[in-house]
């Protein structure tokens, strides 16, 4: 039997995550120059570069390609027609569910304020919203969003979700929980004193959060957004924030990366991380974890997980 070949990207680490396999051959390919085989059964583009060199993928024969992010966007336009994709479900849910509940206890108890009143040797003593008591949105019911609501269980909140579809679903912990669908989006948001996003960006949800929605709000909410920057209506945001009306804490940005001159870094009652929601230690032993499964679905002929677009090997 022909050995499987799977391409990983240069000096990323995932060689080791991965481990040494019987009947694979390891190449590496970033994506910027010729493949070196003409037949890749697996390929893993690199985490960061962007989506253009993915057109490099109509250079080979591939089983599948998988990319190391759970969001998709924009992939179906340079991706050859036909090729499979599978995104990484199960590998960023807890990092960024970590991050989002962070952004939600720094932005609710002037964690920002006091780190830069601290750089300059200031003590300012003085009272900020809790996270315990206060209502929080879920937007989106995907696997982040659950993993976010299964940290929140301690916190004692009062949570709703809202979702593309209205429906009960079952939580990590095993409870049925309602989820509203998204024609009930403005409701919720006037209610909400802390509302977490969460979903894909397609174009439903793209400029979800615009000046309407935003306007909805409650005076002094809080948003945190660790989907992707253009769920949010930039310049609406930027408005509120300027005027003081809300609070944000934002791991995700439109554009990004966020220019060095832009109003946003400017303004006291915003958090901004750079993109770090799913790059953390746990990234890596997860990613090979699944790359791993997929080569053992490909040898056996198993139609591989997560497949987002494309036909399915089978």
């Amino acid at each position: 039997m022909r050995e499987l070949v799977v391409s990983l990207p240069s000096d990323s680490g995932l060689k080791e995550a991965v481990g040494d396999l019987e009947g694979v051959e390891f190449v590496l390919w970033d994506l910027d120059g010729p493949a070196p085989r003409p037949v890749i059964d697996l390929v893993v583009p690199p985490y960061w570069g962007g989506n253009d060199r993915l057109a490099r993928v109509r250079e080979v024969s591939t089983q599948l390609v998988q990319w190391q992010s759970i969001g998709y966007n924009g992939i179906a336009e340079v991706l050859p027609a036909g090729v499979p994709l599978a995104n990484a479900s199960t590998v960023h849910e807890s990092g960024t569910a970590e991050l989002a509940l962070g952004l939600m206890i720094a932005g609710q108890r002037g964690m920002g304020s006091f780190i830069r009143e601290g750089l300059s040797g200031t003590w300012n003593l003085r009272t900020f919203p809790s996270l315990a008591d206060r209502r929080v949105l879920i937007v989106g019911y995907g696997g982040v969003a659950k993993a976010v609501e299964a940290r929140l269980a301690g916190f004692e909140v009062q949570i709703s979700r809202i979702a593309r579809s209205a429906r009960t679903e079952q939580n990590h912990a095993g409870e049925t929980v309602e989820v509203l669908g998204f024609d009930r989006l403005h409701d919720a948001l006037r209610s909400a004193e802390v509302v977490v996003l969460t979903v894909p960006l397609t174009a439903e949800t793209a400029g979800m959060m615009n000046a309407e929605a935003l306007a909805a709000m409650p005076d002094d909410a809080l948003l945190v957004n660790v989907a992707r920057g253009a769920v949010v209506d930039t310049e609406a945001l930027t408005a509120e924030l300027r005027a003081g009306r809300l609070r944000a804490a934002l791991d995700v940005t439109e554009p990004e990366p966020l220019p060095a001159d832009h109003p946003l870094w400017g303004f006291d009652n915003v958090i901004i991380t750079p993109h770090a929601g799913g790059d953390s230690t746990a990234m890596m032993p997860r990613i090979g974890a699944l790359i791993r499964r997929q080569i053992a679905h490909l040898q056996a002929g198993e139609t591989p997980e997560n497949i987002v677009l494309g036909a399915s090997t089978s």
